[in-house]
């Protein structure tokens, strides 16, 4: 099943490979535009995620042995072993290499978080290309490792959810406040949860102090008690998937809630699968259910 790619080149590779060199240059492209080109890099963006996705869900094809056409657990459970071991390989290499003096964090399926205690962000730019040239050297051709960004300052929470200061390259002036994860860019939190958590984390990264951020705080508490707070910043929005819960009212989410109560009143209303329902919820009585608490915005 598996030969040396001097004797026959197989189609997933080729075919991988295509994509993959197809999405680092659109990723190239994007980081020539200009500030002022939003819409081109909204454009360029969503094709490098489409291209990304493309790729990953090809793993996720040979390894569907229920409901895929051509499944290969073999070949599934080599890409994860090949994958694990590059990862582990790279993070043994620059945790022990004396001279970068460097700390792996994080590591995850294709990437490395590393620490660079008391350096610069143009050291840091310097040592992460060194790191990378010297990864990629180790490894067969394609697998290769890019220095992405420098994070200064960074908060890294859990897996996959991180948030800091980015820069792009080392001549950047201004860096950019970039989120993965978190509530500041998930779709399922209200928008007066993002606002406050976006803007506390960078009055903290900018003046590095927590009195800052507390002040802040209990400056916008005291907006909401007051009621001086838009009722558009408290509404959620989620998906729901009716017919996958359970009979019971009070078992289901907040917004199946809201979408149920609205198909009493008009069976029209009922929602598509996984379309996101908007509700807020109210101030009750203590020890008082969620089901009691949870309602249409326009209500």
């Amino acid at each position: 099943m598996f030969v040396p790619s001097k004797v026959q080149r197989g189609i997933l590779p080729r075919l991988l490979e295509e994509i993959l060199s197809t999405r680092i240059m659109v990723k190239q492209a994007m980081k020539k535009l200009s500030p002022s080109e939003q819409v081109l890099q909204r454009i360029f963006n969503a094709r490098q995620l489409a291209l990304k996705l493309i790729s990953n869900v090809t793993y996720g094809y040979t390894a569907a042995g229920f409901s895929g056409r051509m499944p290969c657990a073999e070949l599934a459970d080599s890409i994860v072993q090949c994958g694990r071991c590059t990862l582990e390989k790279a993070i043994s290499f620059v945790n022990l290499h004396e001279k970068w003096n460097a700390k792996v964090i994080y590591g995850d399926t294709d990437s490395m978080f590393v620490l660079l205690k008391g350096r610069t962000v143009k050291e840091s730019f310097q040592i992460g290309s060194e790191i990378a040239s010297a990864i990629t050297a180790m490894n067969p051709s394609p697998v290769t490792l890019k220095m992405e960004k420098v994070y200064h300052p960074c908060f890294l929470i859990t897996k996959k959810r991180y948030v800091g200061y980015s820069y792009e390259s080392p001549n950047q002036i201004e860096p950019v406040f970039d989120a993965k994860g978190i509530e500041t860019v998930r779709r399922d939190t209200c928008e007066a949860v993002a606002k406050t958590m976006e803007r506390s984390l960078r009055l903290f990264f900018e003046h590095q102090s927590v009195l800052e951020v507390k002040t802040y705080l209990q400056r916008q508490w005291k907006r909401i008690l007051s009621g001086r707070v838009s009722l558009k910043d408290f509404i959620f929005a989620k998906e729901v998937r009716l017919g996958t819960y359970s009979a019971r009212i009070s078992s289901l989410p907040p917004a199946a809630i809201v979408a149920t109560k609205a198909m009493r009143v008009d069976r029209r209303a009922e929602p598509r699968y996984a379309e996101r329902i908007p509700y807020v919820v109210i101030h009750g009585e203590p020890g008082a259910r969620l089901v009691d608490m949870v309602v249409d915005p326009l209500e």
